[in-house]
C-alpha cells in the first residue's frame, strides 16, 4: 500500500496556511487581538493544563462543531470570536485542523509553529482544567 505520510501531509498543509511563531501569537494575545484554540485531546489538556482563557475545540469534534449545518454544531464555540490560532502539543495536527477550516471557507484562521510547548516556552500562563 502506497500512502501519503502524516508528515507529508503536515508539510503540505504548512504550505496553504500561515503559521505564527509562539512569539507572535503571545503579542497578539496580549493585544486581545486572538483567539486560541487549544485542537488537543481532553486527557492532554487534564494532564497538562492549557493557555489561560482558549478555547477547546477536540480536533476530532473540530469541523463539526464548526459547521452551522452539522448536529454536533456548537455556536458559543465561536460566539464573539477574533482570528482564530489553533494549537495541539507540537503544530502538527494544528497545521492539518488550520487546513481543513481553510477548505471550509474560514478567512481568519492560523496555527502556532511549535504548539503548547512553544507558548508555554515564551511564558504564556497555563491554567488546569479539572475533570468533570
Amino acid at each position: 500500500m502506497n500512502i501519503k505520510s502524516s508528515q507529508v501531509l503536515v508539510e503540505e498543509a504548512k504550505k496553504s496556511i500561515e503559521t505564527l511563531s509562539s512569539e507572535d501569537v503571545k503579542k497578539l494575545y496580549d493585544q486581545g487581538e486572538i483567539t486560541l484554540i487549544d485542537v488537543r485531546d481532553i486527557r492532554e489538556i487534564w494532564k497538562e493544563g492549557t493557555i489561560e482563557h482558549s478555547k477547546h475545540i477536540p480536533r476530532g469534534m473540530l469541523e463539526f462543531w464548526l459547521d452551522p449545518q452539522s448536529s454536533y454544531y456548537n455556536s458559543n464555540k465561536i460566539k464573539d470570536i477574533k482570528k482564530m490560532v489553533l494549537f495541539c502539543a507540537l503544530g502538527f495536527r494544528s497545521a492539518l485542523a488550520t487546513k481543513s477550516l481553510i477548505e471550509m471557507g474560514f478567512k481568519n484562521v492560523a496555527h502556532v509553529e511549535g504548539g503548547f510547548d512553544a507558548l508555554k516556552n515564551v511564558g504564556m500562563k497555563v491554567v488546569n482544567k479539572e475533570k468533570k
